[in-house]
């Protein structure tokens, strides 16, 4: 096959392959408390088996919808990747108590719990409740704008951003957290007004149902709150990826000079900040520790993207395993 090129893995598939080595071995360890460790470990083999074929065929076909489809296909796991935490820490020991006993050290109070009741005007709920589903828009139309306009940006860009949620992801593995909509019901408001903070072990083992917010309405609060009730699970709250990721991916546009489009986020960034807290998903400590943690990953995936990125080094190339031709490094490099 004369056009036939080795199959080369993009720095993003090899970063995924080492988050399913990571996870896999994690499972394995705890797989006597989990539910369902086998169905966890056999959809890891299928997700590694899809993104080797679909690399194969782009070895095959060399056309930039199957190349995006590559890159489509390991950012849309990252649905697949969120509740997949809670499937792991669901073993291990709850931390909220933590959390919440800082933020009473902190700040005095349980600001997650104030500043709905100091602002409930409707306007101002529909305005973060935008900021908060602007997230998700935020993150796939950055990405799709690198990839269309911006092409020897996209590389490192949705590099960086995926880096960190897998580093943010295996936080939420090994540090079990909530949030306050969990966590507060399950010890009773008596308690967080009290100032007690009980440690509930593995209670969100069995108890995983977000409670409905009473006495609220409105467009974009309705759209937040039926994401919640579909895909939220409790985890992740410690440190807020919404904070993170999104602080970083305008660290990105910054960095990479595209100021109009960083003018455009940066108001639906404010109001995601602020709703974090309001809407009781996170601690005020979260969204701290998401601000700092931002840089720290920025930094961090760096180093990771220069590293994926050496030619030979990562994940092996298997091109050459199974051909019997003069091994590819040594012929002219083929972009």
């Amino acid at each position: 096959m004369a056009n036939r090129l080795p199959i080369r893995f993009l720095a993003v598939e090899k970063i995924t392959f080492a988050y399913i080595l990571f996870t896999t071995i994690l499972i394995l360890s705890v797989m006597g408390r989990l539910v369902n460790p086998l169905e966890l470990v056999g959809l890891r083999l299928m997700i590694a088996a899809t993104i080797f074929v679909l690399a194969y065929f782009n070895s095959l076909r060399h056309w930039w919808v199957v190349k995006l489809a590559r890159y489509a296909f390991v950012g849309a796991l990252l649905s697949f990747w969120y509740p997949d935490t809670y499937e792991i820490n669901r073993a291990l020991i709850n931390h909220d108590y933590l959390l919440a006993g800082w933020e009473q050290m902190v700040f005095g109070c349980q600001p997650a719990l104030l500043f709905r009741q100091a602002i409930p005007q409707h306007w101002f709920s529909e305005l973060v409740n935008m900021g908060y589903f602007a997230y998700y828009p935020i993150i796939l139309g950055s990405s799709l704008y690198f990839f269309f306009f911006g092409k020897k940006h996209f590389e490192h860009f949705f590099f960086v951003v995926l880096c960190s949620f897998y580093i943010y992801y295996i936080i939420y593995i090994l540090f079990p957290t909530a949030g306050p909509q969990y966590y507060f019901p399950a010890i009773g408001l008596e308690n967080v007004h009290a100032g007690i903070f009980p440690e509930v072990g593995r209670y969100f083992n069995y108890h995983s149902t977000l409670q409905e917010t009473a006495n609220n309405s409105g467009l974009f609060f309705s759209m937040v709150e039926h994401t919640q009730q579909v895909g939220e699970r409790p985890t992740a709250a410690f440190p807020s990826s919404h904070v993170g990721i999104s602080t970083l991916i305008l660290l990105l546009i910054w960095r990479k000079r595209r100021y109009r489009l960083l003018a455009a986020i940066i108001p639906f960034y404010i109001c995601l900040v602020m709703a974090t807290v309001y809407i009781e998903a996170h601690y005020l400590i979260d969204v701290i520790a998401g601000l700092i943690t931002a840089g720290l990953f920025y930094y961090l995936s760096n180093v990771l993207f220069a590293y994926f990125n050496k030619r030979y080094h990562g994940l092996m190339e298997h091109a050459e395993f199974f051909e019997k031709r003069k091994p590819y490094w040594k012929t002219k490099s083929i972009e």
